[in-house]
């Protein structure tokens, strides 16, 4: 009889833990329990990755009844009800959540409804006072969205809080400039809202593909989102009050919009002062500035387990914490804070510790999307990387798409490959278009096996498609 309750004990219930909890009890034959304080499915399930596509969906229909006149069909505008929306969104959570603890208990995993903590390197404590034992203890507690360090930071929302509006804000402003805040400023102006988007860098979406950047940007612009670069805001008060009234007054376009000034607290409209010096008043102020690890309280640092910089967990290259009983995967490691990968980092600490197959995480070339509108689709270097390490050959187009074109649209799509002049390998594949992050799952296999620009070269064409451009790009654009 083993001398621990189980073999392992997972903490947290999100993609990364639920993947390494089945897997080890149902392929592995492990005993295995599992703590999740919140909701089962994690992040990317509740509050992020699932709900946020769906929004997405939604918003797209917006520009539909346009684009159906120009081809022929007599389709009058549509209204959006945030309130049907909602109601279908809840349920489909509730039924992915159902999916995620039938999975659990199928695979024999033994779950409780608690917070748990780590007490030493083989003891976890449950919120509901029951302390557990196992041989291996596996922390995939993910990570939360933060606000600012600023005064009245409590009166703006977070992304956890977008899913849970009773209804939809008429003028938001979008702090951030990364792929959350640019990925909500197309969801909230495609259901209807007005869109203010303030970012204090010089462009949007920073470590991405500058080209591609540059070009999102501009059709966020064009479809009518307020975007300012080299702006963020110095200081915030709930209309009606002192404080509020000491800024300023906002411009008198408040009434034309129904702005209440008659409600002083977090649920009323709120005044803004940005860097630039304007004032202006919304709805509600949407911070999408960051996120961090959820370490605080675990008790990790007393076992002598390192801690980064924004608390992340330390780990090495097989997930594994300076306490050898005790792992760490997914976002609260802050590696590559991807669904897809937080499930690979699970497959490879069961592999490692389960099955007798030491397995590093593999975090090289992953595709990645980002469902602004257009989409923008990545894997491996941008053309900034790359030229910073050899010498390159940069292939790229950019253009209207047929269907775009035809209905007078002025949105443009962009492919972009990335050279080694030395080797002809592919380094990098950018695409900037409807249907990017479908475009790109494929284009990734092509470049995680190191295809040459002439193995692309050699792929004959689908045609008409915005992609076949990546296979017919003959002559460089430029050589850096």
């Amino acid at each position: 009889m083993s001398e621990f309750d189980y073999d392992l004990f997972v903490i947290g219930g999100g993609s990364g833990g639920v993947r390494a909890a089945r897997v080890a009890a149902g392929e592995a034959g492990a005993k295995v329990a599992l703590a999740e304080e919140d909701r089962y499915g994690g992040t990317c399930v509740i509050r992020g990755c699932v709900p946020k596509k769906l929004m997405v969906f939604a918003s797209e229909y917006r520009d539909m009844p346009t684009a159906a006149r120009a081809y022929g069909w007599d389709i009058p505008d549509g209204t959006f009800s945030w309130d049907a929306f909602r109601a279908k969104l809840n349920a489909e959570l509730d039924r992915l959540e159902g999916v995620y603890r039938k999975l659990l208990a199928g695979s024999g995993v033994e779950t409780f409804d608690a917070r748990a903590t780590v007490k030493d390197a083989h003891t976890v404590v449950l919120s509901t006072g029951e302390e557990k034992t196992a041989k291996h203890i596996l922390v995939a507690t993910g990570g939360r969205p933060v606000r600012p360090d600023m005064p009245n930071a409590h009166l703006g929302m977070v992304s956890d809080d977008i899913f849970h509006l009773e209804k939809l804000p008429q003028r938001v402003l979008i702090i951030g400039g990364g792929y959350i805040a640019c990925e909500f400023a197309g969801i909230l102006h495609g259901l209807g809202c007005e869109v203010t988007q303030f970012y204090r860098g010089a462009q949007i979406l920073r470590g991405f593909d500058e080209e591609a950047r540059g070009l999102i940007a501009d059709a966020m612009k064009d479809r009518g989102i307020d975007l300012h670069t080299g702006t963020t805001i110095v200081e915030m008060h709930c209309v009606g009050t002192p404080e509020a009234d000491a800024m300023g007054e906002a411009p008198v376009e408040n009434a034309q919009y129904g702005l209440k000034t008659d409600k002083a607290d977090a649920n009323g409209p709120v005044r803004v002062k940005a860097t630039n010096g304007t004032i202006r008043d919304f709805d509600a102020v949407f911070f999408a500035t960051g996120r961090r690890p959820n370490t605080d309280g675990l008790g990790l640092e007393a076992l002598g387990i390192e801690l980064g910089r924004n608390g992340a967990v330390e780990v090495d290259e097989y997930s594994q914490t300076k306490v050898p009983s005790i792992y760490a995967i997914g976002d609260v490691t802050d590696r590559v804070n991807l669904t897809p990968v937080a499930i690979r980092e699970g497959m490879a600490f069961v592999n490692t510790v389960f099955h007798g197959n030491p397995t590093p995480v593999d975090h090289d070339l992953i595709p990645s999307a980002v469902f602004t509108q257009p989409e923008l689709g990545t894997v491996g270097l941008t053309e900034e990387e790359a030229a910073e390490q050899e010498e390159i050959e940069v292939y790229a187009t950019s253009f209207r798409p047929m269907q775009t074109a035809f209905a007078d649209g002025s949105g443009r799509v962009m492919m972009k490959l990335i050279v080694s002049k030395a080797n002809r390998t592919v380094l990098g594949c950018h695409i900037v278009a409807p249907g990017a992050g479908e475009m790109i799952q494929l284009a990734g296999i092509a470049v995680k096996m190191g295809a040459t620009k002439e193995d692309f070269d050699r792929t004959v064409a689908v045609h008409p498609t915005m992609s076949e451009e990546i296979v017919t790009m003959r002559n460089p654009t430029r050589t850096v």
